[in-house]
């Protein structure tokens, strides 16, 4: 039987994926496609995460798509809220019958002789194959089946349960427990003040502090102009406004680290007992060299006020078998221990990407215009911001996606890659960010340059007016038309 062969193969079905194919129905609808999603449900992150608490980091305004407006209550979403909405997009822009589930994708090769992808997948243990024209990778950037948890000396002397939020039990009962979440990020900042309604005690036990910062969950504004103007301005309206703040707040952090750091001390400063030490609170990085942790209406701070939460700043010396030893010689009670250490970092799924059958090596291609690589053909991969909302620039990219297909399409060609004419150039991480998890991987994730159009920009006006404005006939993109075999068509 002949491989089925698709215009362009989605690979995840998750936030990025399914926003992909609702652009793909919608600017390209003679294009056939389908999703390769390697877990049963539509989510990615949103359906894999199911820990108390599991919310969004970003307000739903700008977290969401750009063609489907947010209509809940609550701007900082829970995780099933999430989900849903997202479930929702597939079904109202028909994208679910395209959604391969169980497909995890293993190889992909490109052949320059046909200008096709052959794309290996696994089916509950049974290879196959698919060919495509283009492959798009919506896998983000985490490893789905591993996440960080760093050494730690006793563990097995330890009589209570350890766990990580990325792999939660759901018959995790912590009903009058003593509980420690180690970390300081997102996911802890998250995890400690939703455990507090069942557990004697949550513990927060950082190596060192985050920068955090208090939120309204619902915003007076948004209730107000659903009064008087139709959902989708109000959506438009607040999703303008809050891009505008986030830039902003962003902007003067890193132009104004000093100041910057003592308005975020404050805010947290005035939400907890006067007695606090705010050494707790008090990071040595600058503001944004990191992303900033969002507490909901501060809810941390009133578990950590009412005496149903703390924050320990200290080093582990080893798990004991009763808690966790600290290298001050104290010892921190528990009855399970939460790693929430953060998450494995892996590009593109992990998966070997060849050329010819040669492997590409990734690491030193660098990204053009953020989605695709220097002399890699009719690929891209869809990444977000990490300093505002994700979905924000994925929508863009994924527009941009749709555009480059049409032009090609015009011009009778079959192949595009992005080409360096001009030489040498000085490059650095594609991720250019201080967080440990980032730095772990460094040396495995591509590059982007320091001229345009290779160099990432952070910045949400910039990139809409470049991505926009870019013309598609620029000697950065060779393109050719190759002999190709005639293929089976799936719709």
């Amino acid at each position: 039987m002949a491989n089925e062969f698709f215009d362009v193969l989605i690979i995840g079905a998750g936030l990025s994926g399914i926003g992909a194919a609702c652009h793909l129905k919608k600017e390209c609808p003679g294009k056939s496609f389908a999703i390769l999603e390697g877990r049963q449900a539509i989510g990615g992150t949103w359906d894999l995460f199911r820990y108390p608490g599991i919310r969004s980091d970003s307000d739903m305004y700008t977290l969401g798509y750009d063609f489907k407006p947010w209509v809940n209550q609550k701007g900082i979403a829970d995780g099933d809220d999430i989900r849903g909405y997202i479930q929702e997009a597939a079904q109202e822009n028909d994208v679910e019958s395209h959604i391969r589930f169980g497909h995890k994708v293993t190889g992909l090769n490109y052949s320059s002789a046909d200008s096709l992808w052959t794309v290996d997948v696994e089916v509950n243990g049974e290879a196959r194959q698919y060919r495509a024209q283009f492959v798009l990778s919506c896998t983000g950037y985490y490893n789905y089946n591993e996440g960080f948890t760093p050494e730690f000396d006793g563990r097995e002397d330890f009589k209570g349960q350890v766990l990580h939020p990325q792999f939660w039990p759901e018959d995790l009962d912590y009903t009058g427990k003593k509980v420690v979440v180690i970390g300081s990020g997102a996911t802890a900042v998250t995890l400690v003040p939703a455990m507090t309604d069942k557990a004697e005690k949550v513990t927060m036990l950082q190596r060192s502090p985050s920068y955090v910062i208090s939120v309204p969950q619902m915003d007076p504004v948004i209730k107000f102009m659903r009064k008087i103007m139709p959902e989708k301005w109000v959506y438009k309206v607040t999703r303008g406004r809050n891009v505008t703040i986030t830039l902003a707040i962003y902007n003067f952090c890193k132009k104004f680290p000093g100041l910057a750091r003592k308005l975020l001390q404050k805010q947290v400063a005035a939400q907890l007992p006067k007695d606090f030490d705010m050494k707790h609170f008090t990071p040595k990085y600058n503001p944004w060299d990191e992303r900033l942790c969002a507490v909901p209406n501060g809810d941390m701070f009133k578990a950590i006020s009412k005496g149903k939460a703390d924050v320990v700043t200290n080093h582990i010396d080893r798990f004991v078998e009763n808690g966790i030893l600290l290298k001050d010689g104290s010892t921190l009670e528990a009855d399970i221990i939460i790693t929430a250490t953060g998450l494995k970092i892996q590009l593109l799924g992990g998966i070997d990407i060849k050329k010819d059958g040669e492997i590409i090596p990734m690491n030193e291609k660098m990204s053009y215009r953020g989605l695709m690589f220097q002399d890699v053909p009719n690929f891209g991969m869809i990444f977000g911001y990490t300093n505002a909302s994700w979905t924000l620039k994925a929508d863009m990219l994924a527009k941009w996606f749709c555009g480059l297909l049409k032009h090609m399409d015009h011009n009778g060609v079959r192949q595009v890659q992005p080409v360096n004419h001009g030489g040498s150039m000085e490059t650095r991480p594609f991720v250019d960010m201080q967080s440990g998890y980032i730095a772990r991987v460094a040396d495995t994730l591509p590059r982007q340059g320091m001229e345009k159009p290779w160099k990432l920009y952070q910045n949400y006006f910039a990139d809409m007016a470049s991505l926009k404005l870019g013309k598609y006939d620029v000697d950065t993109l060779e393109y050719s038309n190759q002999v190709v075999t005639s293929e089976p068509r799936t719709a």
